[in-house]
């Protein structure tokens, strides 16, 4: 990196390049494998969870679906490994989503079916046309989540993208294998005799509930919901706002034994003031309750090093896991053992050489960044340190790591040109030794600087604000109304701004006895989050397509859209509604209780959004569209009046 820098800067920029990252990420291996395994282990119970709901509701219908979601997982992982892509955090939880979204396309389906039989129709119809009703249904909703995910991908960091790429992967295969993979195995179950009859369950079966009714009090009270979640947000302020938006710095630090959080809370506070935040985290192995070692810290302060020693100041009776150094002698450099490092610079025949061992590993980068700043302070010595010595790892983790893993070592060789003085290598070393000895060790570091942050920030709102217009135009184009649209898009504003209101809400139950019962944590917006809201966009639009589509079925050319029509469209999707909801509801809850730290606040969103995206769907989006294509002067309230006149005459 401060090679390609100085290249740079030696080219025709106007503004020269900065050493120092604007932003930084970095997580230990053991921290990165605690996040796998949690994540994994969450995938494991979610997909076992959903495949014996469906089984046992469902029946035989239910295994088929079992087979499209097993299918659906083979294909989404052979896809990643074919064009390479990376298994980010987020990456895991897409695909845990992807299992609890995959089943809709067969409920859809079935209930479809169920429908065909309770009219009448033979086994073979009622299959053709359970597929053949559904299927157009099933497009549309699923569009809408691809158009989220591809957003989600032009705008997003790394690990957003590795969600977006998990979902957009999964999409595509789970209406592959409902629509061509089920409809295979049933006609080749039903056409050999082998399926006779098909039973499922039915625990909700055919409801006449007035759900407009109720209208009035449905939005008295989501009114009162977001109002309330608006007035958090503001007093939150910018406490609602993660590094990624504001600018500052995530670490994450160990002590050598288990410190109470409000005690460790408490100090950070005297050297870092009150505007930070601080969770404990666990591994795999360890319990959830009481003094932990482990800490997340996030602070406003952007100077990592500051960061660092403000922590170690924080602690004086408390003893903070730190990373010590030796060092041998300084030699000269055996012609015959220059690095390989040094083919390419070359200059280091005649230099001088030393062995580093530490007690835990680190990257190469870490350590020669800062012998290059201690050689640097020693003056007009050495403008340009980082030209003069060469840093290789000779034992750890990073020999045997793979391409695409940060690589850390226990043992690093330090190879120096001429230009420095032996006894100037030795002094440094000699500095950073005392150095490392008396402050901590960070496993994880984030680093945002403010003007970062605001990017992030003007990149999220349109993201946002892209994903509904293009949300509009899609809907726009296939149910011929602009109102089908506009109504979709007041449920979703509905929807994330109960969602924002509810973090913001959660935020102060956190450490409550509440809170704790409900692992609810000081949540921030992060990018992650932004995520999740998209992903609530297009969840809440699924359902609401599912509904809007019935809705034109029953409605068919009749040029009013009447209360009853309504009523009737939302109890014929009720079924298909409440059981999508319940999967994809069990899927996210396991997320949020198993997924680990790391993805702890974009799970609370997508729990949040599943419960609220289904209340829209029915309480928002439908009376919204009764209303819209209703008003005075609007088509369809111009064109009923036309046909009542017609009918008088």
């Amino acid at each position: 990196i401060r090679e390609l820098v100085n290249v740079l800067n030696a080219g025709a920029l106007e503004i020269p390049i900065k050493h120092d990252p604007v932003s930084e990420f970095s997580i230990s291996p053991l921290l990165g494998a605690d996040v796998q395994e949690k994540g994994l282990l969450a995938i494991k119970i979610a997909a076992i969870g959903v495949l014996v709901f469906m089984a046992g509701y469902y029946l035989f219908a239910g295994l088929v679906a079992d087979m499209c979601l097993v299918l659906n997982l083979i294909l989404v992982m052979g896809t990643m490994a074919l064009i390479q892509a990376t298994f980010t955090l987020p990456g895991l939880a897409g695909i845990v989503l992807t299992i609890g979204m995959a089943v809709d396309a067969n409920v859809l389906i079935f209930e479809r079916i169920r429908e065909e039989r309770a009219k009448g129709s033979s086994l073979r119809m009622a299959i053709h046309n359970g597929f053949s009703r559904a299927f157009t249904t099933i497009v549309d909703a699923n569009v809408t989540t691809l158009i989220v995910a591809v957003v989600l991908y032009i705008i997003g960091t790394d690990q957003v993208r590795g969600f977006a790429v998990t979902l957009f992967i999964g999409i595509v295969m789970s209406m592959f294998t409902a629509l061509y993979f089920g409809r295979l195995v049933f006609d080749i179950f039903e056409r050999k005799r082998w399926l006779k009859r098909l039973k499922m369950l039915s625990i909700i079966g055919t409801t006449n509930l007035d759900f407009l009714g109720k209208q009035k009090v449905c939005i008295f009270g989501s009114l009162t919901l977001i109002v309330a979640g608006m007035v958090s947000l503001a007093v939150r302020g910018e406490e609602n706002l993660d590094i990624d938006f504001r600018g500052g710095t995530m670490v994450t630090f160990e002590f050598v034994e288990p410190q109470p959080l409000e005690e460790v809370r408490a100090d950070l506070e005297k050297q870092l003031g009150t505007s930070i935040t601080l969770e404990k985290l666990t591994l795999a192995d360890e319990t959830q309750l009481g003094p932990g070692r482990r800490y997340r810290l996030r602070t406003t302060e952007e100077d990592v090093d500051e960061v660092r020693h403000r922590v170690a100041a924080a602690f004086p009776n408390r003893e903070l896991l730190k990373v010590t150094m030796e060092f041998g002698e300084v030699q000269p450099i055996p012609k015959q053992d220059v690095s390989d490092g040094s083919k390419k610079r070359t200059g280091f025949e005649g230099g001088h050489q030393v062995t580093l061992k530490f007690s835990h590993e680190l990257t190469v980068a870490v350590v020669t960044d800062q012998i290059e700043k201690k050689l640097k302070a020693l003056g007009e010595k050495y403008p340009e340190p980082e030209a003069l010595i060469e840093i290789t790892g000779t034992a750890g983790s990073g020999l045997t790591a793979g391409e695409r893993t940060v690589k850390k070592f226990s043992e690093m060789l330090l190879q120096a040109r001429p230009e420095v003085a032996p006894e100037d290598l030795k002094a440094v070393l000699s500095e950073m030794q005392a150095e490392m000895a008396e402050t901590p060790l960070f496993e994880e570091v984030n680093k945002f600087a403010k003007a970062v942050g605001t990017e992030m920030q003007e990149a999220a709102l349109l993201a946002i604000l892209f994903s509904l217009v293009a949300i509009i135009g899609y809907i726009w184009f296939r149910f011929q109304r602009v109102t089908f649209g506009l109504a979709a898009v007041i449920a979703l504003v509905h929807d994330v701004l109960a969602a924002l209101g509810l973090v913001a809400m959660a935020s102060f139950l956190a450490g409550t006895t509440i809170g704790n019962w409900l692992e609810l944590v000081d949540f921030k917006i992060n990018l992650p989050m932004i995520a999740a809201f998209l992903t609530i966009i297009g969840y809440s639009l699924n359902d609401t397509i599912v509904v809007f589509d019935r809705i034109r079925e029953v409605r068919g050319k009749n040029p009013a859209l009447t209360p009853e029509m309504v009523n009737t469209s939302v109890n014929q999707t009720l079924s298909r509604t409440l059981l999508t909801s319940l999967t994809t509801l069990i899927v996210v809850t396991i997320l949020y209780f198993l997924g680990g730290e790391g993805i702890h606040g974009f799970a609370f969103c997508l729990v949040i959004g599943v419960i609220v995206g289904t209340y829209s769907s029915i309480y928002i989006a439908s009376p919204s569209l009764l209303w819209l294509m209703n008003r005075p002067g609007s088509e369809s309230a111009q064109a009923a009046a036309r046909a009542k006149k017609a009918a008088a005459i």
